[in-house]
């Protein structure tokens, strides 16, 4: 017959689970800490560009000259030179200048233009590009057959493809419409992109058949359907495809560049990398400026990421 316990006995063995709940409550606290720590780490390595960049960008010329003028310096011939002394990173200027500013927004016009340029190059991609994405996908969503898992399968492998692939096709294509050295040029292929159908698809195929079923039935047509059910259900999608193809084409480079051989027309993502070494802190002042917009988008649309990657459709309460 088994023994029963002593009263001695069961204490110390409330001890022995006691210890070892706390022994477990220990490492997994060490653990967090841990990655805590690791995380915290590669987030202070990815912030630094941008903190060095918008902190620099109030340095007057001769403090950027004196802390990075061997970086940018270049021989008599016009070629770079060897760096023999250490470059001095500063986070902090000496004297706060809005110099930089000044020359930007007032004294030299053309960087407001190519910042416009970018405007008027993205906007309307942005804009049409989910118009017609959201109503593509509501077909691919809605309707089931071999000529629809075709159609779906070439944009997916458009998708794939980067875009140094489709840039020769859209070359020739944009010369035989004629749209050539024109917004067009620009705005046709990014209108209609893949990326954004790809993504609303699988996004609408989530929600449930039993609620468009519904509708059905009250006699909501399929334009109600689309416009009432599945729009409002797919915000969250909306805005993080929204975001994602803002800043994708925000800082495009090689579109306009083989598209568009005027240098007005340029957006300012091309004109940033022609800055000399003469303008170093300009360069950081409008890099600072055109992040702006990048980073109005993501903060005000974070909420609408975050809940257009984890919502698994249906209805939420």
């Amino acid at each position: 017959m088994k023994k029963k316990d002593t009263p001695v006995r069961s204490v110390e063995r409330r001890d022995k689970v006691k210890a070892a709940a706390k022994r477990r409550k220990m490492w997994g606290t060490i653990k967090i800490a841990i990655a805590t720590v690791v995380a915290a780490g590669f987030a202070v390595l990815f912030l630094m560009p941008i903190v060095l960049t918008i902190t620099n960008s109030f340095m007057s010329s001769s403090e950027i000259s004196a802390n990075y003028g061997s970086v940018f310096a270049t021989s008599s011939s016009g070629g770079k030179v060897y760096i023999s002394e250490k470059v001095n990173l500063k986070f902090i200027p000496d004297i706060v200048s809005f110099s930089q500013y000044v020359t930007v927004l007032f004294k030299s016009p053309e960087y407001l233009l190519k910042f416009w340029n970018s405007v008027i190059l993205v906007g309307p991609i942005v804009t049409f590009q989910l118009l017609v994405a959201s109503l593509a996908s509501y077909g691919f969503a809605r309707y089931s057959g071999k000529l629809r898992q075709i159609i779906f399968f070439a944009y997916v492998i458009l998708m794939l493809m980067p875009y140094q692939v489709t840039l020769v096709p859209n070359y020739l294509v944009s010369d035989w419409l004629n749209i050539l050295d024109s917004y067009w040029a620009i705005w046709l292929p990014g209108i209609f992109s893949p990326f954004a159908v790809f993504l609303l698809t699988k996004f609408m195929k989530r929600i449930p058949v039993s609620v468009i079923e519904a509708a059905q039935i009250d006699g909501a047509g399929e334009w109600q359907i689309y416009r009432r059910i599945c729009m409002p259900l797919c915000k969250g999608a909306l805005c993080s495809a929204a975001i994602l193809v803002f800043i994708d084409y925000w800082n495009m480079v090689e579109q306009p560049l083989i598209l568009l051989s005027d240098a007005e027309t340029h957006p300012l993502s091309v004109f940033l990398s022609k800055i000399n070494s003469g303008e170093v802190g300009l360069a950081f002042a409008v890099a600072t400026i055109y992040m702006v917009p990048s980073l109005l988008v993501f903060l005000y649309g974070e909420e609408y990421l975050v809940d257009g990657i984890t919502y698994q459709g249906g209805i939420k309460g």
